[in-house]
Parts: C-alpha cells; structure tokens; sequence
C-alpha cells in the first residue's frame, strides 16, 4: 500500500464547501491547503464493504476448521497446565533438582511448540481465505485512490503517519477512498481457488526460480590451454 501513492496525480483545488454549517466549521478550524489530503490506506481496506462482508462470512464458511482448531488449543491446554503446574511446584521446593526443571522445561516447550505448528496448518485455509480477499481488494485500491482525489483535485495525499497533527477533517479522504473502492469492488471471493498462494509468495518463488535461471545460463569457464616444455636437444 506505500507505494500507491507514488503514482498518483492530479491538479486544482478542493471542492467548494456544500453546506454552509460544514463551511463554519472549517472556517473555524482554520483554511484547508488546496490539493492537500490524509487518508489511511489500511482502515480504507478495513472499511470497505468487501473485507467487512468477508469478515462476516468467514466464521460460516470455515467453521469446521475454527472448531477443529478450538477443540485442539483446548486439550494442548489440558494438557500443559498439569505439567506447568508441576514445574511451578518443585521449581518452589527448598532445593530444586535443576536437571529435572530443565527437562520439564523442555517438554513443556516442545508440546506448546508441536501444538502452535498443529494449530497453524488447521487453520491454514482461513489465513489464505484473509490473504486472498486483502489481495483482491488491494488491486483495486489504487484506482479507487486515483478516482477519489480526481473528484476532490488533490494533488498531494499523505498517509496519516507523515502528519504530526491536523485539526480540519476536510483533509480527511478516506470515506472517499471507501466509496470509490465499493463501487470497484462491490464484494470479495472468499474461498481462493485450488493452490493459490499469496502474491508475496509467488513473488519470493518467481525470483528464486529468476536466480536458478541466471545460474544455469552462466557460461562455463573455459579451460586454461596446457603448455608443454619440450626437451632442449643439442
């Protein structure tokens, strides 16, 4: 999302003030900067009717997997909390074996450990379906940034990191953003397709299969000639 606002452009000034109550209020709060606005990229996405919708559908359509997922973090936690508690007893004693504590520790560490990874590839599908509706919306976001300052004529949009403080909400352009982004992108698909991958992991592999290409076709070295001492004859 950073490098959206690299490529976008446009000219004029802010559009004149619909009601004169708003016009009070900025008057108040002091004139706006023409051309200038803040909006935060992230809480657009998250504001979006796309990402809200799928955020409701989610728990329905993968409810096998956040059950399985809840049963499992259950019983890994029935079954640590006996042995922590253990560890927690003799570590309390007046003179603790340390061999013993540190062998405790390490079972402990190794079932929480085992019972994360277990837990991870559970709900392996509901962090895809995440990745592939912030993906669809994102390729979308970028024009929707664009159609929104060309109706507002901004010319300069800054994230709301890069402002100390700003007290007039006329700079604000982030409920535009969301509108240009609905009307772009109505609704999401929740369940990617078979084998889709996320874009920065098919980036990572297209540029180490890149890397093993310019491998392979590096030119061979050539071999140094041989030279032959012939023997000096009289």
């Amino acid at each position: 999302m950073k490098t959206l606002l690299k490529s976008v452009a446009a000219a004029g000034l802010m559009l004149a003030v619909a009601s004169p109550a708003l016009a009070q209020a900025q008057a108040a709060a002091g004139p706006l900067v023409p051309g200038l606005a803040v909006a935060d990229l992230d809480g657009v996405v998250a504001n979006s009717n796309a990402y809200r919708t799928a955020q409701t559908q989610r728990p329905t359509t993968y409810k096998p997997q956040l059950d399985q997922a809840e049963a499992r973090r259950k019983a890994i936690v029935a079954q640590v909390t006996p042995l922590v508690d253990k560890f927690n007893k003799d570590r309390a004693l007046p003179s603790p074996n340390q061999a013993a504590l540190q062998t405790q520790a390490q079972q402990i560490q190794q079932i929480q450990q085992s019972g994360e990874q277990e837990l991870r590839t559970i709900l392996q599908p509901v962090g895809l379906s995440e990745a592939y509706v912030q993906e669809q919306i994102a390729d979308k976001l970028d024009a929707a940034v664009k159609a929104a300052m060309a109706k507002k004529k901004i010319s300069l949009l800054l994230s709301p990191q890069a402002v100390t403080a700003f007290n007039n909400n006329g700079y604000n352009l982030s409920q535009d953003i969301v509108n240009e982004l609905n009307t772009l992108i109505p609704s999401a698909t929740l369940v990617p397709p078979a084998g889709w991958e996320p874009r920065e992991v098919r980036e990572q592999r297209a540029q180490q299969q890149a890397a093993q290409g310019q491998q392979g076709a590096a030119p061979a070295q050539p071999a140094k000639p041989t030279t032959t001492t012939q023997p000096s004859g009289r």
